[in-house]
């Protein structure tokens, strides 16, 4: 991932996003989430940064997405015979 062009929170971002571990995404997306709004917190007041702006609330928004469906599975998980 040294690629990346914001790694401090695109780093913690792609490792929740790619996730595989429904145990482990919990933390994995937290992660992401406090990377992602320290920075945005960071550079709020700095008009230079539009771009990544952008990019973390894009981000921001694949982090709430992929909550939904995570939710949505431990939902289906607890009823005893699945979805109906």
């Amino acid at each position: 991932m040294s690629d990346l062009k914001f790694p401090g929170w695109q780093e913690p971002y792609l490792e929740a996003m790619m996730e595989t571990d429904q145990w482990k995404l919990p933390e994995r997306v937290n992660l992401a989430e406090t990377a992602l709004l320290s920075r945005l917190k960071t550079i709020l007041s700095t008009s230079d940064r539009r771009t990544e702006r952008q990019a973390i609330e894009d981000a921001l928004i694949g982090l709430t997405v992929l909550k939904g469906e995570t939710a949505k599975i431990k939902s289906s998980e607890s009823q005893p015979f699945g979805p109906n």
